[in-house]
This record gives structure tokens, C-alpha cells and sequence, in this order.
């Protein structure tokens, strides 16, 4: 008959059986009734718990018609699809640069906010991003993972190799607009321009 006669005192939504009434009142109350077998963690919902779920069985429901890659979840699965719709529906109020995710986003913003959450713990050095406080640490840890492939010389990072190539294929990247000149090293540039300011 499609009948709800069990209410929520706390939101006034109805339902048919009060098991789902129980389940909804985790919500409010925070209680987590669904454990999952695997880790422990808990869920408020039934349908929280099998979506994650998929994470320990390795299901994965939703196919990409693009380029068959596959996804257990349907909101990692969406974001994938921005890369084949060229979708950028995150947009930043700053500077109106425009994003396929939002965690990408966050990241841009902290150009603006200055926020630096990665921390060095040898040296105390601050960065935006894990991936360049990681890269930073080989500075300490004396790593040198990237070798140049015609001379050998090994480096720390990749920004460094490929400065250093430069000077295997003569590329100047740096160009006065002045006067045409070019440089190898945006410093060079830098330095260069205060001839022409006197």
C-alpha cells in the first residue's frame, strides 16, 4: 500500500519498516551499525558499507566505453570520464582557472592562501604538494634516482636532470622579449633583463 507509519522525531521522514527507521537514526546519532568483515570499519548505512566493500573484493561495476578502464565506485568512476568529456566543472574564485577535480582545486588554491601543509622534518621546509616534499627529501637522504641517459650524471629530482640536459641539446627556454636573446636558466633571464633596465 506504500504505507510509512514509522517517523523520524529528529527529521519527520517516514518509513515502512523500522529496521530502515533504526538504520536512517544512525545519521543523526552517528551510530555505525555496519561493520565491515575485512578492516572493522563501521557505517551508519548498509548501502555505505557495500560500497566499500568493493575496495577489499576488487569488483569493479563501472566500465569506461573510452578506454575500458574499469571502477569500483561510480564517483571515481564519473571523474575518470572528465578526462575524455574535457569536463572542468571546479572552478577557482581566485583567478578563474578550472579544474576536472576538486582536489585538485584545493591544491591550486593554496598558490593564493600561500598554505604549505607538507612539512620537512629534517630541515623544516614547507611545500603545497606530498609529491614535492617528497621529491625534496632526496636532498637529505643523498637519492639520486634520475641519471642523465648521454652523460650519466645522476640527480635528486627531475627538474634538475632536465636543466642539466640542456646543455646535452643546447635548448635556451628562456627568451628576453626585449631583445631575443635566450637563456638556459630562468636566473640567466633574471639577470639579463637588468641590463636593459640600467
Amino acid at each position: 500500500t506504500g504505507e510509512k507509519p514509522y517517523q523520524c522525531s529528529q527529521c519527520g521522514k517516514t518509513f515502512s519498516q523500522t529496521s530502515s527507521l533504526k538504520t536512517h537514526q544512525g545519521i543523526h546519532t552517528g551510530e555505525k551499525l555496519h561493520q565491515c568483515s575485512q578492516c572493522g570499519k563501521t557505517f551508519s548505512q548498509i548501502g555505505y558499507l557495500k560500497k566499500h566493500q568493493s575496495i577489499h573484493t576488487g569488483e569493479k561495476r563501472y566500465h569506461c566505453s573510452q578506454c575500458g578502464k574499469t571502477f569500483s565506485q561510480m564517483s571515481n568512476f564519473k571523474t575518470h570520464q572528465r578526462i575524455h568529456t574535457g569536463e572542468r566543472p571546479h572552478q577557482c574564485s581566485q583567478c578563474g582557472k578550472v579544474f576536472s577535480q576538486m582536489t585538485n582545486l584545493k591544491i591550486h588554491q593554496r598558490i593564493h592562501t600561500g598554505e604549505k601543509p607538507h612539512q620537512c622534518s629534517q630541515c623544516g621546509k614547507s611545500f603545497t604538494q606530498m609529491v614535492h616534499l617528497k621529491s625534496h627529501q632526496k636532498i637529505h637522504t643523498g637519492e639520486k634516482p634520475h641519471p642523465c641517459s648521454l652523460c650519466g650524471k645522476v640527480f635528486s629530482q627531475t627538474f634538475n636532470l632536465k636543466k642539466h640536459q640542456r646543455i646535452h641539446t643546447g635548448e635556451k627556454p628562456y627568451q628576453c622579449s626585449q631583445c631575443g636573446k635566450a637563456f638556459t636558466e630562468m636566473g640567466q633571464l633574471k639577470k639579463h633583463k637588468m641590463t636593459h633596465t640600467g
